[in-house]
């Protein structure tokens, strides 16, 4: 890791923590704050791609991964109004989401690298933030994956109510997550901006 990744590193790491600190605001009926920062993370993952290579992104990766787990661990101790603000389920489905679908992303967007420009960044980034959303709600709250820590209680997520309150009738942590997609896909297109700019930047420096 050298000197010139440190700016990827340190945006990785405050997204991160970000994230973890905001997750516990909400953002009208489906959604928290953390919504809204937690994507960044792919443009991050996505620049330090396209600038330095598969390697430094996978690095700077592991190093989000790292902060997340530590936040988690942190979280777990703290207690809020209805217990730990962290339970082990969430944390287990935050870090293995969080890694799955960044190097998931680092891998795909190395296989579009020589196409057009935005190819590799809006693919990556619509195919890990959807195997994220995958992976942490379903382990985080679905009923049928209760074994992995029959203490925490989600049962609040398993009420039946519409889809977004319009939709068909599902388990509350389907709006969330639905929610939560839309978020990341809308985001991940407002992206490709940012990633222009700065990627065209750092080339040139």
């Amino acid at each position: 890791m050298t000197r010139t990744h440190l700016p990827g590193i340190i945006a990785m790491a405050a997204i991160v923590v970000a994230s973890n600190i905001l997750v516990q605001f909400l953002y009208g009926n489906w959604l928290t704050w953390g919504a809204f920062t937690y994507p960044l993370a792919f443009l991050v993952t996505d620049v330090m791609n396209r600038v330095y290579g598969t390697a430094a992104a996978r690095r700077v990766v592991l190093v989000g991964f790292v902060v997340g787990v530590v936040c988690s661990l942190i979280g777990t101790q703290i207690m809020g109004e209805f217990g730990p603000l962290v339970t082990v389920r969430i944390a287990i489905a935050s870090g293995l989401g969080f890694l799955t679908a960044q190097l998931l992303d680092v891998g795909i967007f190395a296989r579009l690298r020589d196409g057009a420009w935005w190819k590799a960044p809006l693919v990556s980034t619509l195919v890990g933030s959807t195997v994220d959303t995958v992976i942490f709600f379903s382990i985080a709250f679905s009923s049928t994956l209760s074994f992995i820590h029959p203490a925490t209680d989600v049962s609040w997520a398993s009420q039946i109510m519409p889809i977004l309150g319009a939709g068909p009738m599902a388990p509350l942590w389907v709006s969330l997550a639905v929610a939560d997609w839309a978020v990341k896909l809308s985001l991940a297109l407002l992206a490709l901006v940012p990633f222009r700019f700065i990627t065209a930047r750092l080339r040139a420096a």
